[in-house]
Formats: structure tokens, C-alpha cells, sequence
């Protein structure tokens, strides 16, 4: 699959202005739901408050995204009854290509592709839950039980047969992952080996007035990370405590919510704003 890899950094802290763990749910599934819908092949949750403990935060934003990207068929093998999943069912389905909604083996097609789990060895090869109500045989005596993998139907008699496939050859979007960035997004920015790298800001340079100037590095990039502040502090703050300049970390800082009436702008909301701009003039 030949796409733009396009990663979003949010903050440990974007659930802090919510105490209730309901809300934190329902803010967390408005992320997901935005990486889905753009195409985001992966969201990084950083630390950006060193000072204080944030596992319990990251633990939370991560376990539940996760939760979202895993194909409903899959969950009840994957996760065990966690407290951060308790209202697990007020988050919204994500509707992407590898959460289908057929659940008999009838309708499977040669050549699709579908997420599962493998369940036990056989002489020829390891059963592979995929959402149907029989397992498909995967001819791989390397695998384990208890893996997650791609996999493609490739014949569908008597026993469906599948192969395991890596992400690279499925021509769709497949769902986005979840990493854990330990340490804030000055280092982030510093430290990964983006082609791109874009910052949000309200005190930023207005989207209209650079869109060429980013449209010429987002064109030749082929990793492109997109940050987004939190609820207290924007980027120039959190950049700022590591001792850094958010202009020296990042290739361009952007307003892309000029005009805002509002004191402030949520990160799920920046996230949604921004992702609609840079899709519309960039194209994801």
C-alpha cells in the first residue's frame, strides 16, 4: 500500500480536564474515530508533563484506542475485563475496512483481508479466528497460539484457506497503531526521523498564508508527524520546559483555526480542524 505515513502526537494530558472516566471515554473515542476517518496510520501519546506522573493517563488513552482498532470479532480474545474498558461501549465503531460486518464464512471472498487470531496447530498448518463461525487454515507451522495477524482468504472450499500477509501488500486503509512516546514532543520531534513535521498552534503562522510552503515538503515526504498541545498548555509551552523552541524542532508551525471565538480549543477539536484543513489542501 503506497500512502503517505501520517502520525498525530497527542498529549498524556488530553483527558486531565475531564474527571469523570465516562467523558474521558468518549473524548478518547473522538480520537480514534478522527485517525480513522483521515487515515492516520499512527497515533503517539507523549509525556508532557515530566514532573508528573502520567501512567495511569497513557495507560487509559492507549488501552482504549487500542481497543477501537481491534475488530470487534477479536476483543473478548484480546482484552480482559480492565477498568479503563468500563464504559468501553460508548465508544463509537470505527467503520474501516478491517472491522467488516460480515460474520458467516459464506461471505467471505477469495482475496480479502482480515484481522485475526490464531487459535491451535494442526498437522497442516494453524486455525485462525477471523470473525466467522469457523475457523480459516493458515498452511504456517511457525505460527503460535495467541497471535494477531493479517491475514488474506486465498481459496474457500470445504476449508477456507488464508495466508498471513504483511500490512505493507493490503491496498487499504488497515486501521492505525498506538505508541507510547516516554518523554515529551521536543524529544519526539528531535529524536524520530520524520520527513515532515508540523506543529498546531493558535500562535502559529495561518494555515492560507504557508499552505504552498507545506505543500511542497508535505508532496516529496513520505513520514509526515502532525502535534497537537493540550488542554492547559499549547506546544510552545510543553516545547519550552524541555528547554527547546517549538520553530527549531519542527519544519512549520500553523494556526489552522484563525479567528477562533473560543479561548480556547480542545485537542480533540484541533485534531478534527486540523486533519479536515491539511486533507482538503494536502490531501491524506
Amino acid at each position: 500500500m503506497n500512502r503517505k505515513k501520517v502520525s498525530i502526537a497527542v498529549p498524556a494530558s488530553v483527558v486531565s480536564d475531564t474527571p469523570h472516566l465516562r467523558e474521558k471515554t468518549a473524548k478518547v473515542g473522538l480520537i480514534g474515530r478522527a485517525a480513522a476517518i483521515f487515515g492516520i496510520e499512527e497515533i503517539i501519546v507523549y509525556r508532557d508533563l515530566p514532573e508528573v506522573n502520567q501512567k495511569a493517563e497513557v495507560d487509559l488513552i492507549t488501552t482504549l484506542l487500542r481497543y477501537m482498532d481491534t475488530p470487534q470479532y477479536l476483543r473478548k480474545r484480546i482484552f480482559k475485563l480492565r477498568p479503563e474498558l468500563r464504559y468501553a461501549g460508548i465508544l463509537p465503531p470505527l467503520r474501516t475496512p478491517h472491522h467488516p460486518l460480515g460474520k458467516k464464512a459464506s461471505d467471505l471472498k477469495v482475496g480479502e483481508y482480515r484481522e485475526g487470531i490464531t487459535l491451535a496447530k494442526t498437522r497442516n498448518g494453524i486455525l485462525v479466528d477471523v470473525g466467522v463461525e469457523k475457523p480459516v487454515l493458515v498452511p504456517d507451522v511457525r505460527l503460535s497460539p495467541g497471535e494477531r495477524v493479517t491475514v488474506k482468504i486465498v481459496s474457500i472450499n470445504k476449508q477456507i484457506v488464508a495466508e498471513v500477509v504483511d500490512l505493507e501488500e493490503v491496498p487499504c486503509y488497515w486501521g492505525y497503531k498506538v505508541t507510547v512516546w516516554e518523554e515529551s514532543f521536543g524529544s519526539l520531534a528531535k529524536s524520530r526521523n520524520f520527513d515532515l513535521k508540523i506543529a498546531t498552534s493558535r500562535y502559529g503562522a495561518i494555515f492560507t498564508e504557508i499552505k504552498d510552503k507545506i505543500a511542497e515538503k508535505w508532496e516529496k515526504a513520505r513520514t509526515v508527524l502532525v502535534g497537537f498541545g493540550a488542554p492547559a498548555a499549547g506546544l510552545y509551552e510543553i516545547v519550552s520546559r524541555e528547554g527547546f523552541n517549538l520553530e527549531d524542532v519542527v519544519d512549520f508551525v500553523v494556526n489552522t483555526i484563525p479567528g477562533q471565538q473560543t479561548e480556547t480549543v480542545r485537542t480533540e477539536e484541533a485534531l478534527i480542524a486540523s486533519l479536515a484543513v491539511f486533507n482538503c489542501f494536502l490531501g491524506l
